[in-house]
């Protein structure tokens, strides 16, 4: 059903007026809809002859001592900033233990093979299939394990962490590399370690461009030339390294034994050696998968389009890029698994676009009927949803996209709060249905007529509702840092997307 608030309530955005079953009477519900797997939302029928008691949830106080102590707790350390910083200064340390043992001179190939560690794990964590097992270990936690673990555990989408602190540590490693090897060089010189300095001030050149276009002011203002700059920089870089691992290799084996071995057989016994192909094993295994297919569109209006796709199955809680210019730009979608089925006998999948830009805006006008797909789809935020017992599901717009392919696997218990204008002329009968099937007593806030809703009032009177471990959020940046801040600040797990990740 859908919500309709009194003028009270849009009034008093403190004050909620929540129907709910008195706990000291027995069946004394009209009729109580349940979006557990394990009913299969079937509706239980109760008796109707007595009145249900109106019970008033109120805001609680935000804890903390103080709005500045709130803002260090859930803002601005996150889970992501403090895995940055972990990782970071753990890199900081080693780099430090390096230089004191070899009292201020350490052996290049130990720092390469930091740097070379270092770059690995930030190539791992943007891997889809390593990333994906990073989700699996985590959502693996039982519902009987303590909330305040599972709550833990579904940060487990803070991962960009890992790969932003390894990046910068790697960055740091291989300028600290780099004058090892230019010493060398002004102390031996031949042409490997010249080739090697070469290749070396080459590689610290890209790895400063790519940390610099990723700092989040640029990347929100120009993404374009971000995406442009981190992938051209990287290819240039990985390239770049096959070309000095093989000149370092063949200046540094001369060093380190007589008679010095094969240039093969002192590679194969280094660390950055493998590490580096582990790097490169990353990157092919995403651009590996580099394929154009057929694109069935479906409008649903003006302002937003499903995009259907027969090449494959999709499971639901996977993500996948798409794009018509695959040098230059991705967007990275939810999918929903379809039900129709094609002469094939597959089902496919669909995404859901709505206009936020100029690609998806192009897209609405001149739907397309192919588009490039790379890399493994990926598990998203909404995967963790299924370590909690209960949730609150909250989305604005377009962000119930996203969230129907949690609504089709149906693996958590859920009430659904959504706000956006003129929902069934934008998006259609079929999401609307979508919706309401996955909670009969969805609150769907038509902000066409009904204005503007109090996001964090309503988020949290269907927690005390319907007794919710946790909230997840899919919206605008602004919206969900408010929603998730207004939710953990009074002691409620909540999610949201990172946008800087």
């Amino acid at each position: 059903m859908s919500y309709s608030p009194s003028p009270d309530v849009e009034k008093n955005v403190d004050t909620i007026d929540l129907v709910l079953a008195s706990g000291q009477e027995t069946a004394s519900s009209a009729s109580v809809h349940s979006s557990d797997a394990s009913t299969k939302g079937s509706e239980v029928a109760v008796e109707k002859d007595l009145e249900l008691p109106k019970i008033e949830y109120r805001l609680p106080a935000k804890n903390g001592r103080s709005s500045f102590t709130r803002w260090l707790n859930h803002i601005f350390f996150s889970v992501y900033r403090k895995t940055f910083t972990v990782i970071f200064f753990a890199n900081l340390i080693a780099f430090i233990v390096i230089v004191a043992q070899h009292g201020g001179r350490p052996a290049a190939p130990d720092v390469g093979s930091a740097a070379s560690a270092n770059l690995m794990v930030t190539l791992l964590f943007r891997q889809e299939n390593f990333v994906n097992v990073a989700y699996e270990i985590a959502v693996a936690c039982p519902h009987s394990a303590p909330v305040w673990v599972r709550a833990k555990l579904a940060k487990v989408f803070h991962y960009g962490g890992a790969h932003s602190g390894s990046g910068v540590a790697a960055v740091v490693w291989y300028i600290m590399y780099t004058a090892c090897t230019t010493r060398d060089y002004i102390q031996m010189p031949s042409s490997a370690g010249l080739a090697n300095v070469i290749t070396s001030y080459v590689l610290v050149t890209m790895f400063c461009l790519i940390v610099a276009g990723a700092h989040p002011t640029f990347r929100r203002m120009y993404h374009d030339y971000f995406e442009a700059l981190h992938r051209y920089s990287g290819w240039v870089a990985l390239c770049t390294f096959w070309v000095h691992t093989i000149f370092a290799g063949n200046e540094y084996r001369m060093m380190e034994s007589n008679p010095p071995v094969s240039l093969g057989r002192y590679l194969i016994g280094t660390p950055n050696f493998w590490t580096l192909c582990i790097s490169t094993s990353c990157t092919i295994l995403s651009w590996g998968r580099l394929r154009r297919v057929r694109v069935y569109p479906e409008v649903l209006s003006d302002h937003a389009i499903r995009l259907h796709f027969k090449y494959r199955d999709m499971p639901p809680f996977y993500g996948l890029k798409i794009s018509n210019r695959p040098l230059l730009e991705w967007h990275a979608f939810a999918t929903i698994p379809d039900d129709d089925v094609d002469h094939k006998g597959r089902k496919g999948f669909s995404l859901v676009v709505s206009n936020a830009g100029d690609w998806t805006n192009q897209a609405i006008k001149t739907p397309p009927t192919k588009l490039w797909v790379r890399g493994y789809p990926l598990h998203g935020l909404l995967y963790t949803s299924k370590l909690f017992k209960k949730i609150v599901v909250v989305a604005t717009g377009s962000g119930i996209g996203p969230c129907l392919s949690l609504f089709y696997a149906n693996a958590t218990p859920r009430r659904i709060f959504w706000s956006t204008p003129a929902p069934e002329k934008t998006y259609g009968d079929k999401i609307m249905k979508t919706v309401l099937t996955a909670d009969p007593e969805a609150v769907i806030w038509n902000t066409r007529t009904q204005g503007r809703p109090d996001m964090v009032a309503v988020t949290y009177q269907l927690v005390m509702e319907a007794q919710a471990e946790a909230v997840f959020i899919i919206s605008n940046p602004k919206l969900t840092q408010r929603v998730v801040f207004g939710m953990q600040s009074r002691g409620i797990p909540a999610y949201g997307a990172i946008f800087d990740s």
